[in-house]
């Protein structure tokens, strides 16, 4: 009787409940463990000012230049942008409590879609609450298993999970290397649609895609092209239009994704803009779209002010060119070396990975906020600290990084 109890006392769903916990807290313990064992562990600093050049960090006193903010005109913190957005709170709410299709499309929605378009010389534009779900709802809803995508092997996580989703048959061409995507495309001549996809502005390494040689070469193959624009909207270009206004390919490239949470303003929202028959497929398939809440109308009316900002001006996105070329000839005449070329996405690579992360640190303490990336952010034996120059930096901000960099460089003997 007494070893019959205990039988069903240790089989009772309590007891099994508690087991499982046990073994995924020791499972948990244990990944956990090694992240901070690799070196890889990544602490999350509390600002508390807003987003800026010049920011406050819990625990830090006075204030500290932030180098690492995809603040890239420095829109986070306009005041017409942040007064664009109180009126849209009074003037709309705080929320729609729906998603766009039920009842959670405002005029200002309607308008900043528009405005989009515009901006992009596009027929239609969609939004989403960021680039990843707009990256996430794009290839499940257009692509078919009789389909083929060719994503580069660096393209953002984004799109790499987008393209996980979808049916297609999947080709993966060597990052940049026009020979192996034009391979790629021959192999894939047997498919009904071919899309070429690919970053315009590579986000860890601050490189650019070769988009005329892309179309190029997605003519002569009969492929459509994806470029993911969140590190290129509002100041590559001419008139910040992006990679495809810089190489002067607007009108070959098919679909562009992008973001409203970097230049343009930086709270949040990514946005489709292409072909308006595709824009108003993805409304009816794309599942982010269709299962996730509005976009709320301060984020709306903060980054339709800014784009309004931009169009007005290219001012911003003049002052960048320099403001980069100064940070990187400076960072590489002290014997670092930055990868990419002319973008103001800078990484100062280390290699290692507990390396980067102490002089992260150490920058910090000199009042320099930047974050050291390491694997699975990038790949290993690449660990970098991705330093990234604002419109708002002044010429004595980028100098005193630079200042920083050096001393500390060669107290960990990444300098000699």
């Amino acid at each position: 009787m007494w070893a019959s109890f205990t039988w069903r006392a240790a089989l009772s769903p309590g007891r099994r409940t508690h087991s499982a916990l046990a073994q995924l807290r020791c499972i948990l313990d244990g990944e956990l463990e090694g992240i901070r064992g690799a070196g890889t562990w990544k602490n999350e600093r509390v600002i508390t000012s807003r987003q800026g050049p010049c920011i406050r960090v819990d625990g830090m006193s006075g204030g500290i230049l932030n180098f690492c903010a995809n603040n890239y005109l420095g829109l986070s913190s306009h005041p017409e942008v942040i007064q664009a957005g109180l009126q849209a709170l009074e003037e709309f709410g705080a929320g729609l409590s729906s998603s766009r299709f039920i009842c959670g499309t405002q005029s200002i929605h309607k308008n900043l879609e528009a405005k989009i378009a515009r901006f992009h010389q596009r027929e239609d534009a969609i939004l989403y609450p960021s680039c990843f779900d707009a990256n996430a709802g794009l290839f499940e809803a257009l692509l078919t298993p009789e389909d083929a995508v060719l994503s580069d092997e660096l393209n953002h996580a984004s799109i790499i999970d987008g393209i996980r989703l979808c049916k297609a048959h999947k080709y993966r061409y060597r990052h940049l290397d026009m020979a192996d995507l034009e391979a790629k495309l021959k192999e894939a001549q047997k498919h009904r649609l071919r899309l070429v996809a690919t970053d315009g502005a590579f986000s860890m390494d601050g490189d650019i895609a070769p988009l005329q040689e892309i179309c190029r070469l997605a003519a002569k193959y009969g492929a459509l092209v994806f470029v993911d624009e969140c590190h290129a909207t509002g100041f590559l270009g001419p008139t910040g239009r992006g990679t495809d206004e810089l190489l002067g390919v607007m009108d070959q490239v098919t679909i562009i994704n992008s973001t409203l949470g970097k230049a343009l303003s930086g709270a949040s929202g990514g946005y489709t803009t292409g072909p308006e028959p595709l824009v108003s497929l993805l409304r009816q398939r794309s599942r982010p779209y269709l299962f996730s809440n509005s976009l709320p109308p301060a984020v709306v009316g903060c980054a339709s002010k800014a784009l309004d900002l931009l169009m007005e001006s290219n001012a911003i996105v003049q002052s960048m060119a320099a403001k980069t070329h100064r940070f990187r000839s400076k960072m590489q005449a002290a014997g670092f070396t930055i990868s990419g070329t002319d973008h103001p996405i800078c990484p100062v690579m280390l290699g290692d990975a507990r390396l980067s992360s102490q002089m992260a640190d150490d920058m910090l303490k000199k009042g320099i906020f930047v974050i050291g990336f390491s694997y699975p952010v990038v790949p290993k034996g690449k660990a970098r600290i991705r330093v990234q120059i604002s419109a708002v930096h002044s010429e004595e901000d980028i100098d005193r990084c630079v200042e920083a960099f050096v001393e500390v460089g060669r107290l960990r003997g990444a300098l000699p």
